[in-house]
């Protein structure tokens, strides 16, 4: 299956993969510019639809990908180097060659009916955005939801799409038991900037309405500045709260720009690409939040940064939340209204 509907790239290279004996680079357009790739879409056989994590930095244990890799194509992702592990590149084949897991509801159904689940919070979206282009049409995320609903399991979705607006009556039917909650990330709003960044994602102005959507439906919403980057989008950071602020949102967290391998690369050539007049200051204060590196993957410093600047970040959110009455957590999900629906494999448990 194919998808040229949405036009844009983020990546225009196709790094080596680092586990992989062969390359493939992609090949120029006559007027020597890069040749439009379209997106193809995989079937992903996947028995299992629970990912565990072990990260200090996270707040939650398992997670939810029904999509591996990511049409949004942002050139920034934290998860395109995960795509190495499929046997693809994390630039271009990152955007254009997606792993679709067509059982993730009924997988989610099976593993929340275990007798060994135990009912907790689970993340949509602990990887790849459950709400890139193509849920529109496959709707896997919409029936997870459905799942989660049923069980009234907490969930907490993650997504730089607005379409998770259109889930708002499940989201809002689990936010009536505590078991809900969702987290919009906006780096800018700057129009242009976030096309170049993130070019398949929804406009900065969308997200805003997905906000005021889910507010509106009850369901408790945060904005996630992510990622914020040195010398690019920092200064943004006050205009993004007061407008999320407006729109519905009651908490705010914020994450500094990742650049795990190969990204430095990517990034690199995008700033080139983009923004070269901009690409020595922006690299510098990344290198000043990194310990002199474009990357540090030490767990406790690399959501935030260290250093003299990373300081200031964290001084420059902390006064913007404040003064938007951002400073404030989610509420904790609640699991005391889960249950195991008549019929279900896990009936027993409920007796």
């Amino acid at each position: 299956m194919t998808d040229r509907e949405h036009p844009g790239r983020g990546a225009a290279e196709n790094p080596p993969n680092r586990f992989e004996r062969l390359h493939l680079e992609p090949l120029p357009a006559e007027d020597g510019q890069p040749a439009e790739v379209p997106t193809l879409f995989f079937s992903d056989a996947s028995r299992s639809i629970l990912a565990e994590n072990d990260s200090p930095d996270l707040s939650f244990r398992f997670s939810v990908n029904p999509y591996r890799g990511c049409e949004h194509g942002c050139i920034y992702c934290y998860a395109r180097p995960s795509h190495q592990y499929l046997g693809f590149s994390a630039g271009l084949d990152f955007e254009t060659r997606i792993l679709v897991k067509e059982r993730a509801p009924e997988l989610l159904r099976e593993a929340l009916a275990a007798r060994a689940w135990r009912p907790q919070l689970v993340a949509l979206s602990g990887n790849t955005d459950c709400y890139q282009p193509i849920e529109r049409r496959l709707e896997l995320t919409r029936r997870c939801l459905e799942v989660f609903r049923d069980f009234r399991n907490p969930v907490g979705v993650v997504t730089k799409s607005a379409m998770v607006a259109r889930d708002a009556d499940l989201l809002g039917e689990l936010a009536a038991d505590g078991a809900a909650h969702v987290a919009v990330s906006l780096a800018t709003l700057d129009p242009e900037l976030a096309a170049r960044l993130e070019p398949r994602a929804a406009r900065p102005e969308r997200r805003l309405e997905a906000i005021a959507a889910l507010a509106g439906a009850g369901v408790p919403v945060s904005v996630l500045v992510a990622p914020v980057i040195p010398g690019l989008c920092e200064q943004e950071i006050p205009r993004i709260l007061e407008a999320a602020a407006a729109a519905g949102a009651c908490s705010a967290s914020w994450v500094l720009l990742r650049l795990p391998e190969p990204l430095p690369l990517l990034f690199d050539a995008w700033l080139e690409r983009h923004y070269p007049r901009r690409r020595a200051k922006v690299l510098a204060r990344i290198r000043d939040c990194r310990g002199g590196a474009l990357s540090d993957a030490t767990f406790g410093g690399r959501m935030r940064g260290k250093g003299n600047y990373a300081e200031q970040l964290k001084a420059l959110f902390t006064v913007a939340a404040r003064r938007t009455g951002l400073d404030r957590r989610l509420p904790e999900p609640s699991s005391a209204a889960f249950r195991v629906p008549r019929g279900g494999p896990g009936q027993a448990r409920l007796f």
